[in-house]
């Protein structure tokens, strides 16, 4: 169990602070201001000008597979656990439950923004779809 739990505390490591930076160009941490409020950040990479990637599309869809597949096979593990009455192992699934639905729920706040930024992103999107029905009305139109 202690074996188990430390490789899961590895790979939480490693996708949150290694591979989601190099494969999708996204992290996330828990950032401590002078006051002692704790707040959460959450970033993506930049896309260049040049629009070129580092990463490439298979390496996203597979961490993004991994990154999904994972809390479900660890959910199913749990219902395994308390439908078969092995409550022994329930510490170490819910460890791994916590600890790679931590790190899909970080990437995904990386991957979507803030609600701010969804909101404003949808705002924008339905005035620029408003603006060009109204154009195109116009031409009709004048046509």
């Amino acid at each position: 169990m202690v074996t188990i739990i430390l490789l899961l505390s590895c790979d939480f490591w490693a996708v949150k602070n290694v591979t989601g930076r190099l494969m999708v160009g996204l992290r996330w941490w828990n950032q401590v201001d002078d006051d002692g409020k704790s707040h959460w950040v959450f970033e993506a990479r930049k896309v260049s000008a040049q629009g070129s990637k580092t990463s490439s599309e298979a390496e996203s869809r597979i961490f993004w597979l991994g990154l999904i597949t994972c809390p479900i096979i660890w959910v199913i593990f749990a219902f395994s656990a308390l439908f078969s009455f092995k409550v022994k192992w329930l510490a170490v699934v819910v460890m791994g439950v916590a600890l790679q639905g931590a790190n899909l729920y970080g990437y995904i706040r990386c991957k979507v923004g803030s609600r701010k930024n969804l909101t404003s992103m949808a705002t924008s999107y339905l005035g620029k779809q408003f603006l060009r029905q109204a154009v195109a009305k116009e031409d009709q139109t004048t046509s």
